[in-house]
């Protein structure tokens, strides 16, 4: 009974360390709990079992948590929980509309200093060069930066 009870808790600690290398690196509460339970059976195989017993308990458990997380890693086993998504879109960047600098529009909401504008029927993302402008105000484009447009009132 104690060597299966030893064998679950050392187990259990391999596999609390193995999750906070892999999965949630740095100092978090599975690090720590897989710690101190390894610290625990192997007190207990010392306590119960003797010295001779602690010590191979030990240098054995040394080595299962070395060899676990070198395959683990060496393995990429964690790759499988990695986001591989890449967010490569940008503002605007689905419109096929030519928006020139001058064109003329109209706020649709208060630009704060983003928001979004009605040029030619199509409504747009916007910004302002820093002022706000109220909705409903007439707007110029002014600049064009990478789909970035940019807007002054327009008196």
């Amino acid at each position: 009974m104690e060597w299966f009870t030893l064998i679950l808790l050392l187990l259990f600690a391999l596999a609390l360390i193995v999750v906070e290398v892999i999965f949630i690196p740095g100092t978090s509460l599975f690090g720590i709990a897989g710690f101190i339970l390894g610290i625990i059976g192997i007190w207990i195989s010392f306590n119960s079992l003797g010295a001779a017993t602690g010590f191979s308990v030990l240098i054995g458990f040394m080595l299962a948590a070395a060899v676990t997380v070198y395959f683990s890693l060496k393995t990429k086993a964690w790759e499988r929980f990695a986001l591989r998504n890449r967010i490569s879109s940008r503002v605007n960047d689905e419109l096929k509309y030519p928006f020139q600098v001058g064109e003329t529009g109209r706020a649709i909401s208060a630009l704060r200093p983003s928001g979004k504008a009605e040029f030619d029927g199509r409504i747009i993302e916007v910004h302002t060069l820093g002022k706000f402008l109220d909705e409903k105000m007439p707007l110029k484009i002014v600049r064009i930066d990478n789909q970035k447009i940019f807007v002054e009132a327009a008196y």
